[in-house]
This record gives C-alpha cells, sequence and structure tokens, in this order.
C-alpha cells in the first residue's frame, strides 16, 4: 500500500501518520500526550481532505492502549501503532508492553521526549519536559529491557523510515513490540514531503527436507512419542497444521500450563491434557513445537527420551533463563514444518501405533469421565439444600461449564486473566477451534484491554473475558469501560469471585504451614471481602450488570449477559465462587 497524501512543507505530525499509513496500520492506539499535537492535527487534515489515515482510538490510559493492540495483534498478527506519553507514559504501559513480548504480538511503540528543552529555535517544547518528563538516557533506554528493539528517531528527515523499520522488526521471528522514541522538536520539524514505503510482509523460512527426513525417521523409531506446545496456534496456520500433523503420526499433544493460546482441539481424542508429568520417565521422544519453557523445575530432564525442538525462534532472546535439552533442532516456519512432516508419515510399524493408539484412548476417555464426574459434582453440590447458612456460591467447575455450553455453537474467543481457576477454564471450557482462546501474559491488570482489542479485530464473533476478582481490580476498569462504551465493542466479563488474592495466600500456606499465621490465622495482603460487589463499577457506563450468589441463579444470569452483548452493550457478571 503506498501513501499519496504526502505534502511538501508539512511538518513531523504529517511524516508520522504518513509512514503509519504506508506500514497499513489499521490503528492509532493512544493514550494521549501534549507531544502528539502535531499528529493530531495530521489527522485532523487527512479527515477534512478525505486522505487516507490509520483509525484513530483516544484512550484514557496507557494499558488500554497497549492492551487493545495486543488483542488486536493476537487475531490479525500484524502490527499496528501504539502512542503513549513521554517516559511516564511508556512506563505506566511497560507492563503491557511487556505482556506483548512474551505473547508474541507485533506493534511499535512510540513515545516523546525534547531534545532542546526550550533552549532552541522554534516552537517551544513547554516547560514540563525541562522539569518533568525526561529521563537519563532517553525513553528508548527504558523501553530497552522490554521490547524488542528500542531506538530514536533523531531526524524528521529518517522519521518514515525508522516507522517501518520498526513495523518490520516487530513483525519478524520472534515478533513482539519495537519502541521508537521520537522526540517532540522532530514532530514539529518541517518536513520535505518524501514518500513513505510500505512494510513487506515477513518472508517464509523452512528447515531443509534433509532435516526433515531425520526427524521423520525418529518418529517412526519411536514406541512413545509426545507432543508438547505452548503457542503452536499464534502462527498462522499453525493449529490446523500440527492437528494434520498429530493425526498423520497418531501422536498425542499435551498444552501444559504455560500454554498461551488454544494450540490443538480440546475436544479431540490425541488431545493429551495439561500435565507433563507422566510423560517424563515414559516418552521416548518429546517433540516440543514452539514451546518455550516446558519443564520445571528447569532441570528437570525427562528420563529417555530424545528432544526434538520445532521452533522458528528456539532459543527466545527476551526470556532470561531458558533450558530446552534438545538433541536436535527444526527450525523455520513451524506451520510449514508441520506440514512437510505430515507428508513423510509413511512406512508406520503397525503394532507401535496400534499401541500408542490404544494408551491415548484410554488416556483420553479417563479425563472425560474425570471432567463430566467433576461437573456432576458441580452441579449436585450446587443443588444441595442442606448447605450451612452463609455458604453462598457456585463451584468454578460450573461456571466454566455453563459457559461452555451457552457458548457452543458461537464461534465465542475467549480471552483468560484467571490464575488459580485458569485451570478450569481451559479443562471446562474446551475450545477447538483456532484463535479461540488467549491467556493474558507478563502481569495481571491488562485482560479487559486485551478482550476489547480482541473485539475490535473480531467484531462479529462473541468475545468473553474470564477474571478473577483481584485480577479484576489490577485493571484499570474505568478506562477500559469507557472504551468499551466509546468504541462500540461490546464483550461479556465473567468476574471468579472469591474475595480472596487465593494464589498468594496459597503461596503463603506453602512456605510456612506451621507459621504464625497457620496459628493465628492473620493472613496477610490477601483479603478481597472489603471490595464492594464488581459488577456495580460497570453501572456508571449504562453496561449489563449481574451479581450471583447462587448456583440456579447462574445460568439465567450469563444467558441474560450474553443476549445484552449481543444486542450491543458490555455485561459483567460478578459470580461468587465457592473456591
Amino acid at each position: 500500500m503506498k501513501d499519496s497524501a504526502n505534502t511538501p512543507g508539512a511538518d513531523g505530525g504529517e511524516a508520522f501518520v504518513s509512514a503509519f499509513t504506508a506500514v497499513g496500520a489499521d490503528y492509532l492506539f493512544c493514550s494521549s500526550g501534549s507531544e502528539w499535537a502535531p499528529v493530531w492535527e495530521s489527522l485532523a487534515r487527512r479527515h477534512r481532505d478525505g486522505d487516507p489515515a490509520p483509525a484513530y482510538l483516544d484512550l484514557t490510559h496507557e494499558t488500554v492502549a497497549v492492551g487493545m493492540a495486543t488483542g488486536y495483534g493476537l487475531v490479525t498478527r500484524r502490527p499496528q501503532g501504539v502512542l503513549l506519553h513521554a517516559a511516564p507514559g511508556l512506563l505506566q504501559g511497560s507492563m503491557a508492553v511487556h505482556g506483548a513480548l512474551l505473547a508474541g504480538v507485533p506493534m511499535v511503540v512510540a513515545s516523546s521526549e525534547s531534545s532542546t528543552y526550550g533552549d532552541g529555535p522554534g516552537q517551544d517544547p513547554g516547560g514540563q519536559w525541562y522539569r518533568n518528563l525526561s529521563v537519563v538516557g532517553g525513553p528508548h533506554g527504558v523501553a530497552r529491557p522490554f521490547t524488542k528493539w528500542s531506538n530514536e528517531a533523531a531526524s524528521v528527515h529518517t522519521l518514515p523510515t525508522m516507522i517501518t523499520r520498526s513495523a518490520e522488526l516487530a513483525w519478524r521471528a520472534p515478533a513482539g513490540p519495537a519502541y521508537l522514541n521520537v522526540p517532540l522538536e522532530i514532530l514539529l520539524e518541517d518536513w520535505d514531503g518524501r514518500e513513505a514505503k510500505p512494510v513487506v510482509a515477513p518472508g517464509s523460512t523452512h528447515s531443509s527436507p534433509e532435516e526433515a527426513d531425520q526427524v521423520a525417521q525418529l518418529l517412526r523409531e519411536a514406541e512413545n512419542p509426545v507432543i508438547v506446545t505452548e503457542t503452536a496456534g499464534r502462527e498462522a496456520g499453525g493449529f490446523e497444521a500440527l492437528v494434520a500433523f498429530a493425526e498423520a503420526w497418531d501422536i498425542p499433544v499435551v498444552e501444559p500450563d504455560s500454554a498461551v493460546c488454544g494450540n490443538f482441539p480440546r475436544t479431540h481424542p490425541l488431545h493429551a491434557g495439561s500435565d507433563i508429568g507422566p510423560w517424563m520417565d515414559e516418552a521416548d521422544l518429546i517433540l516440543l513445537v514452539n514451546c518455550r519453557v516446558p519443564f520445571y523445575p528447569p532441570s528437570r530432564r525427562p528420563a529417555k527420551a530424545t528432544i526434538v525442538v520445532i521452533d522458528e525462534v528456539p532459543q527466545r532472546p527476551h526470556i532470561v533463563y531458558q533450558v530446552l535439552f534438545a538433541d536436535r533442532y527444526l527450525e523455520g516456519g513451524v506451520a510449514n514444518s508441520l506440514r512437510q512432516l505430515a507428508k513423510r508419515a509413511k512406512d508406520l510399524d503397525p503394532a507401535a501405533v496400534a499401541r500408542r493408539r490404544s494408551a491415548q484412548e484410554e488416556r483420553y476417555a479417563a479425563e472425560r469421565n474425570a471432567i463430566a464426574l467433576a461437573e456432576t459434582g458441580a452441579e449436585e453440590a450446587g443443588s444441595r439444600t442442606d448447605r450451612p447458612e452463609g455458604a453462598g456460591g457456585t463451584d468454578p467447575v460450573l461456571v466454566a461449564a455453563t459457559l461452555r455450553r451457552l457458548l457452543d455453537g458461537t464461534d465465542a474467543l475467549v480471552v483468560d486473566e484467571t490464575i488459580t481457576h485458569s485451570r478450569v477454564v481451559k479443562r471446562h471450557l474446551k475450545t477447538s477451534r483456532p484463535d479461540s482462546y488467549f491467556y493474558v501474559q507478563g502481569g495481571l491488570g491488562q485482560g479487559i484491554a486485551v478482550a476489547l482489542g480482541a473485539k475490535l479485530a473480531a467484531p462479529d464473533r462473541p468475545v468473553v473475558f474470564t477474571v478473577g476478582d483481584g485480577a479484576f481490580t489490577y485493571n484499570p476498569v474505568i478506562p477500559s469501560c469507557d472504551a468499551a462504551r466509546t468504541y462500540d465493542l461490546p464483550v461479556l466479563i465473567v468476574v471468579f469471585n472469591n474475595r480472596v488474592y487465593k494464589s498468594m495466600n496459597l503461596n503463603h500456606r506453602r512456605f510456612y504451614p506451621d507459621g504464625a499465621a497457620a496459628g493465628t490465622g492473620e493472613w496477610l495482603g490477601t483479603d478481597l471481602r472489603r471490595l464492594p460487589r464488581l459488577a456495580a463499577f460497570a453501572e456508571p457506563f449504562g453496561m449489563h450488570t449481574e451479581t450471583v450468589d447462587t448456583p440456579d441463579a447462574l445460568a439465567p444470569a450469563l444467558e441474560r449477559a450474553l443476549k445484552a452483548v449481543a444486542d450491543g452493550t458490555t455485561a459483567v457478571v460478578d459470580v461468587l465462587v465457592t473456591r
């Protein structure tokens, strides 16, 4: 795509918008700062004149801006622009930027500084840059540890090319956020209107046929192979390629707790759950497919398995400590590698395949039975009439199972920010389609924004956000509700409310089982019973709210909430859970 609306004599704001237009960014996600007046002026001029420009979202919190870009990028896999304010705005949004890095989402994050502090020619940047906003080394130094690439645009004449370079770096493996510091004086400087260049999509890389042949031979010789994956579904076509590969060779697939997205249908007979433990002693071949941190503790090595790592960038440069125990690497595009291996599923030992197929059928049947028993138990517990007085709440298993039933056939997309309930959500929602489940990365408090960004990218799909009460309060709820209402992004927010920071409490009990707190009952840092019921926070925005304290009220409340979302209104359902 080329931008034909460059205007000789314009300033750096026009150069900035021109570059993002050429890059093909659909949106500029902006948490406002005073440096962006030149960009706003360029956008106003383009809107007046009917010239092309990315859509602009005016957001009231940095985490919302970055989180929405993350959610949008999870679905589209293309870089967008994020505008923050100076170093303080960058610091405020840094957790979400780091989350985008861990999730592998491309974006170009920009903020500003002053290079003259009012002592240079031209327009006065304002005294706030001298007094409050600048940091030693510039904001690009601040951003370096939590971005893929960080730099400064030092001239208006190089600014468009630097934006193009940032986008191309962000898009290439391992995808992630790139940061660009654009000083205010550069944005105000006259620009000669030279043409901005479009971003070229990343080319494909492949392992050689000989390398694929060697891995295929290991597969033929294996008696008890297993696939372990965390992010195969993040790559375009990766979900489908993994299904074809696993089916061709009849190999079970484990999605460990560290999985960050849906990679394989949880309803598929080859899905082997989330526990790699049973395979550590039994497997003779482990295929780590886009798997960053498969073993914990990292020194826990499989007893006898050969380990093949299938990954475009197996050693992630942004991971501080990473142990894979690889015996062989198959590098290059993961979807292509899996497709090449699927084609090589020939000359298999029928007896070996029959044995592992039978073993997986037993595991799958046992898991289905366990899920059914857990859901039956949750329903029976909810229907009991002899529960102690005050023992309200719903089993979280019933919440997830009810959601699954109501979402069946809707092509829903789930964004999950639960902690102690994350296994329950994944196990009982049983998502089965590509891009149907994403787990928020890098720190709590981004999830509502990520869900809104996913809704922006997939407006025709129901988007559901599952979250605990502690994580909900970490989110910038008011700016998130404002964004949902302002930009017509209806999502369903389901709060698993146990009125406690359960994860923190469990760690305290684990580290000090016989400590002072265990003896006195003084569990600090965990009690959330003082909070008001959480659905009320959405009421000033005219959203649909439900508070559910009993199991019999759950399904009707969720049905009403889903209808409200379908009618265009965000809904918050605060469910008191029993654990």
